[in-house]
C-alpha cells in the first residue's frame, strides 16, 4: 500500500518515548486550531486506555521513562497514561492503526482547519486515509450549495501537499485510494484541467481497460466522471458495459444506489440501458430492507427521472418499507419521496398515517418545499387528511413570508380540491390576501389563476382580484407566446365569471369577454366536472324506469346553458307532475340528479370534492332542485339495483329540508 508522507508540524515521534512527545507538544505555540486538535487527540488517547492494571509514571519534563517494572505504581498527583503502543499506532503510523478509528476521528472534526491540522500531525498516511481526509475537508469546508471549497483551503500547504503526493504516486495508489481521491477532488470542484485530476483520470482509465477495477470501484469512478466530464464521457459507457457484465449478486446496496445515480445522469440513453435497468429493478427488490432513508430517496428520484413506470412493484415495496423511517428523512429527501409517489400514483394508508404524525409533530419546523409537496401529494391522490391540512395551514399562517409563489399555490390548491376549510380559515385567507396584494406581480399568471380558482371552490371568492383577472392585460399575460389560451385556463376563467354573477352580486367590475368563455366544463382532457360513473348510472336508470314507468320521463347527460352537465334531469309542471324530457313548455321546476360515484369524493372519506361542491351550489342558485344520489345508497335485490333513500312517483312532488344545504326529495303515491 502506497503511503503518503507528510512533513510534520510538530516533531517526529518515531524513536521518542511518550513523555518526550508530550513535552514537545506542550512546548510548541498552540493556536486555537491546534488546541482543538489536541483536545480531540487527548480524548481519544484516554479512551483507548485499558483497565488500569498497569500504570506508568512520567512528567513532561522528565528524561527518564520508568517502564521496566510492571507493578510500579503511579505517584500521587501524576496523570495516568495509556499504553505507549496505543499512542504510537495513531501518531507514528496510521498504516498499523484501526482504520475505523481513524475515520471516526475524522468525523469528529467540524471544520476543515481541524482536519488539516490533524493530518499535519501524522507521520505517514495510507492513500485511502488521504482520500478520506480530502473527503472530510470537503464535507465540513464547502461554502455553498455547489460544494465549492474556499480559496484559503485550496491554498493551504497541507492540502496542497496531499494533492501533490496523490498526483506523484498515482500509479502506485490502491484502487480504493485512487477512486476515492478522484471522488473527493471532484466533489471539491477542483479545476478538472489540473495535472492532478488529469493524472488520476488517466490512471483510472488505464486500470479500467485492464479490467482491474471491482464493482464498488466502478460505481465510485462512474459517479465522479459524471460530475467531472458529464454523461457523454466515453469512459462512462465502458463502466456501464462492465457493470452489465457483472453478476448482480456481487452488488452491495451502496453499489445499487450508485448505479441508479449514474443511470439517472443519462436519461437520454434510457432505452439503450433499459434491459440492464429492468434487471436492476428486479434485483433491488431483494435489497430494499438494507437501504437507508437517503438511499430510498435517491432510488425513487432515479426511477422518476428514468420513467420506470414498469417498476411499480419496487415503488410499492419501497413505500411500505420506508413508513417507519419517515422521521429520519431530511426535508429534501422527503420532498423527493413525495414527488416520486405523485409521479407513480402510489398511496398507502400506513404511509399517510405516518405522514400525519410527522407533519403534526413538526408543522412549524418543516421546510416550505416539504409542506407544499405534502399538500400536493394529498391533492393529487385526493387524500382528505384533516391533521395534515390543519398543520400546513398553521405553518403558512406563521411563516407565510418563507413561501414562494409556486409553493403558496401548491399549499392552497388542495383546500379547494378537497373541499375543506381549516379551523384557522379566517387567518389563513387574510394572510393569503396580504401576500397577493404585496406580491401580486410575482405570481406567474397560470399559477395565480389556479390559486384564485381554488379559493372560489370553497366559497372564498377573490372579489378584490377579479377585475385584474378579467382584464385584457392579464389575459394577454396568461396566453404568453402561445397562439391561444389553453382549455383549462379558459374553463377556470369561465367558472370564476359564473361565480361572480351567482355568488358575488355586489361585484361591479369588468366582465369576462364571451370569446374567453367555454360552453362546457366537462371535457375529456381538462374537466372541471367528474364524469358520471356509468355502472352507477345504469343502476339508477333501471330504478328510475321502474318507478317512473318509462324512459321518457327523464333525460341524461344534459348540457345546461351554464356550462354544467346534468347527470339526470327531470322536469315538473306547476302541479308537480313529471313531464316528458322532450317538453319545454309549462316547465315549472327542474330536478337535477347528481349521481355521485366514488370518484366524486375524496379517496378516504365521504367528503365531496370541491369541483362537485361548487357545481351543486351553482345549480341550486340557478333554480335547480338538486338531488344527490350516492353510490352507498344502493343495494342489490334480485339482480336489480333499487333506490334505497328516494322513492320516486309519477304524480306529486314534495320537498322536505333535511339540513342547511341538503334536501331529500320523494315522489308520493296518490
Amino acid at each position: 500500500m502506497a503511503l503518503v508522507g507528510l512533513r510534520r508540524n510538530l516533531c517526529h515521534l518515531c524513536d521518542f518515548q511518550i513523555h518526550r512527545a508530550l513535552a514537545v507538544l506542550r512546548s510548541q505555540p498552540v493556536s486555537h486550531i491546534h488546541q482543538a486538535v489536541r483536545e480531540h487527540l487527548c480524548c481519544w488517547f484516554f479512551a483507548l486506555r485499558p483497565t488500569p492494571s498497569r500504570v506508568r509514571s512520567h512528567h513532561p519534563c522528565c528524561n527518564n521513562f520508568h517502564s521496566e517494572n510492571r507493578s510500579e505504581t503511579q505517584p500521587a498527583g501524576q496523570l495516568v497514561s495509556p499504553r505507549v503502543h496505543d499512542w504510537d499506532r495513531l501518531e507514528q503510523n496510521i498504516k498499523h492503526a484501526d482504520e475505523q478509528m481513524f475515520y471516526r476521528r475524522l468525523n469528529d472534526f467540524t471544520s476543515s482547519e481541524e482536519v488539516l491540522s490533524f493530518v499535519s500531525t501524522l507521520e505517514t498516511l495510507p492513500d485511502s486515509g488521504a482520500a478520506g481526509a480530502l473527503r472530510r475537508i470537503w464535507e465540513v469546508g464547502k461554502k455553498d450549495d455547489a460544494g465549492r471549497l474556499p480559496e484559503e483551503i485550496l491554498d493551504n500547504h497541507v492540502f496542497k501537499a496531499l494533492c501533490f503526493r496523490l498526483e506523484r504516486e498515482a500509479p502506485t495508489l490502491t484502487n480504493t485510494g485512487l477512486v476515492r481521491a478522484l471522488q473527493a477532488l471532484t466533489l471539491s470542484h477542483v479545476d478538472p484541467q489540473t495535472s492532478l485530476l488529469e493524472n488520476l483520470v488517466a490512471e483510472c482509465q488505464n486500470r479500467l481497460q485492464k479490467g482491474g477495477l471491482e464493482v464498488h470501484h466502478l460505481c465510485i469512478l462512474g459517479e465522479s466522471l459524471v460530475k467531472l466530464q458529464g454523461p457523454g464521457c466515453v469512459m462512462l459507457e465502458q463502466i456501464i458495459a462492465q457493470l452489465q457484465g457483472e453478476e448482480l449478486e456481487k452488488f452491495s446496496p451502496e453499489d445499487v444506489v450508485a448505479i441508479y445515480r449514474i443511470l439517472q445522469a443519462c436519461p437520454e440513453k434510457v432505452d439503450q440501458h433499459q434491459a440492464f435497468l429492468s434487471k436492476m429493478n428486479s434485483f433491488t427488490l431483494s435489497v430494499v430492507y438494507s437501504l437507508s432513508p437517503k438511499s430510498i430517496s435517491q432510488v425513487l428520484s432515479a426511477l422518476v427521472a428514468l420513467d420506470q413506470t414498469q417498476a411499480l412493484p419496487l415503488v410499492i415495496k419501497l413505500g411500505k418499507y420506508m413508513v417507519r423511517y419517515i422521521p429520519r428523512f431530511t426535508s429534501g429527501e422527503l420532498a423527493s419521496v413525495l414527488e416520486a409517489f405523485i409521479y407513480f400514483g402510489y398511496s398507502d394508508r400506513f404511509f399517510t398515517s405516518a405522514l400525519e404524525q410527522h407533519v403534526a409533530a413538526l408543522c412549524l419546523a418543516l421546510n416550505p418545499e416539504v409542506v407544499s409537496k405534502i399538500t400536493k401529494y394529498c391533492s393529487k391522490k385526493l387524500i382528505f387528511s384533516k391533521p395534515i391540512l390543519n398543520a400546513v395551514a398553521e405553518s403558512f399562517v406563521c411563516h407565510s413570508e418563507k413561501f414562494s409563489p409556486h409553493q403558496i399555490s401548491e399549499l392552497i390548491e388542495p383546500f379547494g380540491t378537497l373541499n375543506y376549510l381549516p379551523p384557522n380559515a379566517p387567518a389563513l385567507f387574510r394572510k393569503l390576501e396580504t401576500m397577493l396584494v404585496t406580491h401580486f406581480n410575482h405570481f406567474p399568471p397560470k399559477t395565480l389563476l389556479k390559486l384564485l380558482h381554488s379559493c372560489s371552490l370553497i366559497e372564498r371568492h377573490p372579489v378584490n382580484f377579479m377585475a385584474k383577472l378579467f382584464s385584457p392585460y392579464f389575459l394577454q399575460q396568461l396566453q404568453g407566446k402561445e397562439p391561444y389560451l389553453d382549455r383549462l385556463s379558459l374553463a377556470q376563467l369561465t367558472q370564476l365569471f359564473l361565480t361572480s354573477i351567482l355568488e358575488c352580486p355586489f361585484y361591479k367590475g369588468p366582465r369576462l369577454l364571451p370569446k374567453y368563455q367555454v360552453k362546457s366544463f366537462l371535457t375529456p382532457c381538462c374537466s372541471l366536472e367528474t364524469p358520471m360513473d356509468f355502472q352507477l348510472y345504469k343502476s339508477v336508470m333501471i330504478g328510475l324506469i321502474d318507478l317512473l314507468g318509462a324512459r321518457l320521463y327523464f333525460a341524461s347527460k344534459v348540457l345546461t346553458p351554464y356550462c354544467y352537465t346534468l347527470d339526470v334531469e327531470i322536469k315538473l309542471d306547476e302541479e308537480g307532475f313529471v313531464l316528458p324530457f322532450t317538453v319545454d313548455e309549462d316547465v315549472r321546476k327542474r330536478v337535477a340528479l347528481c349521481i355521485d360515484g366514488p370518484k366524486r369524493f375524496c379517496f378516504n372519506s365521504k367528503n365531496l370534492l370541491g369541483k362537485e361542491a361548487i357545481k351543486q351550489r351553482h345549480l341550486r342558485l340557478l333554480g335547480y332542485e338538486v338531488v344527490q344520489v350516492e353510490c352507498s345508497r344502493f343495494f342489490v335485490s334480485e339482480s336489480k339495483f333499487l333506490i334505497q333513500t328516494y322513492s320516486i312517483q309519477r304524480t306529486k312532488w314534495s320537498a322536505s329540508p333535511v339540513g342547511q344545504d341538503s334536501y331529500t326529495y320523494t315522489y308520493q303515491l296518490c
